[in-house]
């Protein structure tokens, strides 16, 4: 993946490398992957979605940066380095994610993507989804608001991404039917599950494991879905979310032992 986005991404200038500098950052690189497992299990060739995957973490990129802003979170690490807008500057940070968000629509309207326009249109049309108003910036406006709607908030702001990561090889795949519906209940369990994990960390991670400032909302009395529930019942949740996903993929059998691991790994992870 890391060499995919490195072929993409622009070279020249201050621009440019404030994209590389938020892109390349060591990450988990979920979605991308999320969305090339999803492909391999419908026998997709990876070839194929690696375009789309890559639209994905550029988005996810972009997220960051701007999320980090001194507007919106106003966090000085991410991935245990300086921010975007600490390593250069605000505007850059600001135009930096601008122009990631671009190119990675840019990506997945380009024919070299797909060689149906239609699928390439449905790819599009998926991202924007899960990015604008009715996604993560929609989502971030309800936690910029405080709103107490705590799981809408969480499903659009960081759910959205990750549902579309399921999707696209859907689309590519053309996937329909009950492994589609499976799938995408899939995708919102283990949404959720994401969210819950981060709050757990947040609540009892620490800055030099997570890369990022622990205790956050706590320190900014911040409502989130630990502090709702208490951390006993959260991570209850988190795991009945887990076995709920899993179960959505007996109809795949064994193809699908990847994505079970990979809802486990939702609640276990530690970054």
């Amino acid at each position: 993946m890391d060499a995919a986005l490195n072929r993409l991404l622009p070279r020249s200038g201050r621009l440019a490398e404030a994209m590389r500098y938020a892109a390349l950052a060591p990450g988990k690189r979920f979605r991308p992957f999320l969305a090339l497992e999803v492909g391999r299990m419908l026998s997709v060739d990876e070839a194929a979605i690696m375009p789309a995957a890559c639209a994905l973490e550029l988005i996810h990129a972009y997220s960051l940066v701007h999320d980090d802003l001194p507007c919106m979170d106003d966090d000085d690490l991410r991935r245990g380095r300086p921010t975007t807008h600490r390593k250069f500057d605000e505007a850059t940070a600001v135009l930096a994610g601008d122009a990631l968000q671009s190119l990675a629509f840019e990506v997945l309207a380009d024919p070299a993507s797909h060689a149906d326009a239609q699928v390439r249109a449905g790819l599009v049309l998926s991202l924007a989804r899960a990015t604008g108003q009715g996604g993560m910036a929609g989502g971030q406006m309800l936690d910029l608001q405080g709103s107490d709607e705590i799981e809408t908030m969480k499903a659009l702001k960081t759910g959205a991404l990750i549902e579309a990561a399921v999707e696209i090889p859907l689309i590519i795949a053309g996937t329909a039917g009950s492994e589609r519906k499976a799938l995408v209940g899939y995708a919102k369990d283990i949404g959720l599950v994401f969210q819950i994990a981060d709050d757990l960390l947040d609540a009892e991670g620490d800055t030099a494991t997570l890369g990022k400032a622990a205790g956050k909302d706590a320190d900014a009395g911040k409502a989130n879905l630990v502090t709702l529930m208490g951390v006993v019942e959260a991570r209850r949740r988190g795991e009945e979310l887990v076995n709920k996903a899993k179960a959505r993929l007996d109809l795949f059998g064994e193809r699908a032992s990847s994505l079970r691991s990979i809802a486990d790994f939702m609640l276990e992870r530690r970054r």
